[in-house]
Parts: structure tokens; sequence; C-alpha cells
């Protein structure tokens, strides 16, 4: 019995050091596979899939502006003056016309005198607050491509109902870098943004300033 035992053993160990060597498989990606090629997800990966090729812009395609922009202005001032003056003048020596020549005045009266005091004192307090919010979202036409590889864009869009008119246009320049995979671009990232909102129709005819209220409050005559 002990004979077969130690005849496979034998065996064994010639079998061992006939096989190849044995390698372990590495867990980092940045290692190599025991086949010598480099571990990567496109190969070793079930879940893996092949990303887009990134979109080239073009002029005349259409991306879309979201539009969300909120300022607030807190201003406060205070004046507080006071000015007091005192003037005392006499006139001493004067003047009168005779047959077309100035000759001295007597000035038998006396000399004029004058006396004046002024007390002046303003007080006054002012206060300006402002909020604004916009949001909407536009289409834009790419417009031009500059050779930076920078995206000038413009979009327009009017609403009509009945008699009511809502015009909306924007105006800007963006990267290709900050359009998002759903073929957006917040506000934020527009340079140069200009955004222009008008309306037309009875809803604005009646809070719209009239001429001489615009005038009145350009002018500020009292």
């Amino acid at each position: 019995m002990n004979h077969w035992k130690a005849r496979l053993l034998v065996a064994l160990m010639l079998l061992a050091a006939a096989a190849p060597e044995a390698l372990a498989q590495d867990a980092s990606l940045l290692a190599k596979s025991a086949q010598g090629r480099p571990l990567t997800l496109s190969k070793y990966s079930w879940a893996y899939q092949t990303p887009p090729d990134a979109r080239q812009i073009q002029v005349k395609d259409i991306i879309t502006i979201i539009v969300q922009d909120k300022s607030v202005v807190v201003s406060e001032a205070e004046t507080d003056r006071k000015k007091k003056a005192s003037v005392a003048a006499a006139l001493k020596d004067w003047v009168l016309l005779k047959g077309f020549k100035l000759v001295p005045d007597p000035q038998s009266a006396g000399d004029p005198k004058v006396t004046a005091t002024l007390d002046n004192k303003m007080k006054s307090e002012g206060g300006f607050e402002s909020r604004d919010s916009i949001s909407f979202t536009i289409a834009c036409h790419v417009i031009e491509i500059r050779p930076n590889g920078n995206i000038v864009i413009e979009g327009r869009r009017t609403i009509q109902n009945n008699n009511e008119v809502w015009n909306q246009a924007l105006i800007g320049e963006i990267r290709p870098e900050d359009i998002l995979a759903n073929n957006t671009v917040l506000s934020e990232n527009v340079a140069d943004l200009r955004i222009h909102k008008w309306e037309a129709g009875s809803v604005r005819d009646g809070y719209r300033r009239g001429w001489f209220l615009r005038w009145l409050d350009q002018w500020q005559p009292w």
C-alpha cells in the first residue's frame, strides 16, 4: 500500500513540474492579465457600454437655454446737513453819473448797510429695495462658431393669445463643454448674455405709464 502511495506522489510531482506557471488575477485595472493584456472595463466588464461619440456642434443647430436669474438690491441713505451764516455789510463809497462822467457820491443820507443771518438745516432719509426674478426656457440657433470653439447663439420666441403678445429674445456665447447631455445650457454659463422681454396688449396697456408720467419721473420737477 505504501508502495502505491509513493508512486502516486512521484507522479503528481512530475505533473506539477511539467505544468505552466500559475498566475493569479490582479484586482487593479492598471495591472496586466495573465495573457499580458491590460485589464480594462471594455474587455472585462459585463456591464460596460461604449460611450457615444462627442457631438459636433454646427451652425444652425439648436441648443436650449435654461434662464434662471435672481437679483436683490438694497440701498439706504441718510443725510443730515446744517449751515449757518451771518453777513454784516456797509457801503462806504459810491459813485454818481453826471454829464457822462462818474463822480463820487457824498452819501448824505448815510452809508447803506446790510445785515443778514442764514440758518439752513436739512435732514433726509431714504431707502430702496429691489428684487427681480426671471425664469424661462428658450431654444436658440447656433449662428457662429468662433476660432477658439466658442459658440454664439441667438433665440427668439413669440406667444400670442388673442390681443396679448409676449416676446422673448436671447443672445450670448457659450463653451462646448458647458452643453449638458440633454442639450441644455444654464444661463449662468452664457457669456455676454442679453435677454429682452416685452409684451403688448390690453394687460400691458392697463399698467404702463403715459408720456406725462414718464416725463415727471425723469425730470422730477418737485
